[in-house]
């Protein structure tokens, strides 16, 4: 899948590189996965507060642009959210920094509650297709996907394994956009990172197991996946010192209270 993701628009390929941010600062872009995005944001804005000199700056683009941007230099920091890292990741330095479930998400209207793994399978790739054959309403079911390249896309058909999707699913690029059209969508279903679960969605049990913090941990809820931060070279510098920030015990706090789970 990777290979496939050979083009960028410039604005990714050159994301936020703001060197002249300030005299004597030190500026850090990280890129790459939507589900870690806002979670990147916030523990940014908490380095940078301890720490003026140096100017974070964070974009999205999915897991495919964060390999791509750390091996290119585009960005210091790739972020992606995969169950194992492709070979084009092989030249990178490699840091879990936590850990995140993948939930199968309807709109709250939907009645239904609990899928088998298996049924997951036969809806993604158009073999179930009414809400009435898994114990919903008789309405066409709307499947909603992220795109090739996508961290949480390329999990969820790992864990998942056998999805050939549906030609006709609704592509969406970021976990937002999918949490949103399912929000707006009664018959809809997709999936997005566990820690951007709210109240306009709703989270499906999956073999008769909630995506919770308890059932992740305890290995209950298989849809889990790590998140890394990747560098080309060894860390070091203002670089290697927010990666260990993450690492601390008050990133990986920020990172548990925002809906994710701590790396240790």
């Amino acid at each position: 899948m990777f290979k496939k993701i050979l083009v960028f628009s410039s604005a990714l390929l050159l994301i936020a590189i703001m060197w002249g941010c300030g005299k004597g600062k030190t500026s850090i872009t990280l890129a790459g996965s939507t589900a870690f995005q806002p979670f990147a944001e916030k523990l940014a804005d908490q380095y940078m507060a301890t720490n003026n000199n140096v100017v974070i700056t964070v974009q999205g683009g999915g897991s495919a642009v964060g390999i791509q941007s750390a091996n290119s230099g585009a960005a210091q920091i790739g972020m992606a959210d995969l169950v194992t890292l492709p070979k084009e990741a092989k030249d990178l330095t490699a840091t879990v920094v936590a850990k995140d479930g993948v939930a199968i998400v309807v709109n709250p209207l939907n009645k239904v509650t609990d899928l088998s793994t298996d049924q997951v399978r036969d809806i993604f790739n158009g073999k179930i297709t009414n809400w009435k054959e898994v114990g919903g309403i008789d309405a066409p079911i709307t499947v909603v996907s992220r795109e090739a390249g996508s961290g949480t896309r390329s999990s969820f058909e790992q864990i998942v394994t056998g999805i050939n999707l549906k030609k006709d699913a609704l592509i969406q690029d970021s976990n937002g956009t999918i949490r949103e059209t399912v929000a707006n969508d009664a018959n809809s279903i997709g999936y997005v990172s566990h820690g951007l679960i709210n109240e306009k969605i709703k989270a499906l049990k999956i073999d008769d197991q909630e995506c919770t913090v308890e059932n992740i941990v305890s290995g209950k809820y298989k849809l889990v996946r790590p998140i890394f931060l990747l560098v080309k070279g060894s860390l070091e510098g203002e670089t290697k010192n927010f990666i260990d920030y993450i690492l601390s015990d008050e990133g990986q706090k920020t990172i548990k209270a925002e809906g994710l789970l701590p790396a240790k």
